[in-house]
């Protein structure tokens, strides 16, 4: 949907060269002007989300440009006006893209570290219950894993609320983090990725 509006937001760009073009120079390029703004906004709200950076490139430009309008330059304002509307629906594309990327890593994570997690659970509520450890678990060892584990659960539980938030670069960032202290923990207790992989 936002792609289409950018889409249109070019072809009313065309539409108003063409329909202003015998008009002086000021008129078209505040009418560009406003069609590349229209071209950003529509961009803004994804691209900030997933690719900052570029959205923080179309701001400096569009602002530029507004600099150049306000000294007049209006020959010079209006190609680059129209180049801000092609650019924004490239921002726009590769904002999506990322959030595809990040829907997908959601996913893989979403669908393994619960696992990794119930099978840790069952590993150190077995081991609590035992009367001598393993060898080469201590028992300030098992006290480090227990910590580790209990955070590893929080920082899952803030991921899920990330992903429901819609604040899914985040989520993916800390489920991540959770993946690696799950897979260091697992380690050390001594389960293997298939044990965990029976649990789902």
């Amino acid at each position: 949907m936002k792609r289409n509006s950018i889409l249109l937001v070019i072809a009313l760009f065309v539409g108003v060269l063409l329909f202003v073009s015998c008009s002086g120079p000021k008129g078209p390029a505040e009418l560009a002007i406003k069609s590349a703004e229209e071209a950003i906004n529509a961009t803004k709200v994804e691209a900030e989300k997933y690719v900052p950076d570029q959205m923080a490139e179309l701001d400096n430009a569009l602002a530029a440009v507004k600099d150049k309008f306000a000294k007049g330059e209006y020959g010079a304002v209006i190609p680059e006006a129209q180049s801000l509307v092609t650019k924004a629906k490239g921002v726009l594309d590769a904002a999506m893209a990322k959030k595809d990327d990040l829907m997908k890593n959601w996913t893989d994570l979403s669908q393994g570290v619960p696992c990794m997690l119930e099978a840790i659970q069952g590993k150190v509520d077995s081991l609590a219950k035992s009367v001598k450890l393993p060898a080469g678990l201590t028992a300030e060892k098992f006290e480090e894993v227990k910590t580790t584990f209990t955070s590893a659960k929080e920082d899952w539980g803030n991921a899920l609320e990330s992903f429901k938030a819609g604040n899914y670069a985040d989520a993916v960032s800390v489920a991540g983090s959770v993946k690696e202290k799950a897979m260091q923990t697992m380690q050390t207790l001594g389960i293997t990725t298939a044990t965990a992989e029976s649990k789902s």
